[in-house]
C-alpha cells in the first residue's frame, strides 16, 4: 500500500465558502473548503499537495468505532 502520493492542483474558482480545484495531470474537479487553504489564494493559482496516509488516525477511529459497537451491543442484551 502506497503511504503519500503527490499531486498539483490549481484553484478554478471559489463558491462561498469552498474552492474548486482541478486536480492532477487531467485536472478533475474536487471541492474544498476554503478556509484549509493557505490564506491571499486567487483563481488561477498553483498548489503542490501531499497526500498522506495516517496510520494512527485510522487505526484510532477503528478502535473507537469497535469500542461504541461493543457498548451498542451490550444495551441490546
Amino acid at each position: 500500500m502506497m503511504s503519500e502520493r503527490k499531486t498539483t492542483a490549481v484553484i478554478d474558482r471559489f463558491e462561498g465558502e469552498n474552492a474548486v480545484l482541478l486536480v492532477g495531470e487531467d485536472e478533475r474537479q474536487a471541492i474544498f473548503p476554503a478556509k484549509e487553504l493557505p490564506e491571499g489564494l486567487n483563481e488561477g493559482d498553483y498548489l503542490r499537495m501531499n497526500i498522506v496516509y495516517d496510520t494512527d488516525a485510522t487505526q484510532s477511529a477503528r478502535e473507537e468505532a469497535a469500542r461504541l459497537l461493543e457498548t451498542l451491543r451490550g444495551r441490546r442484551s
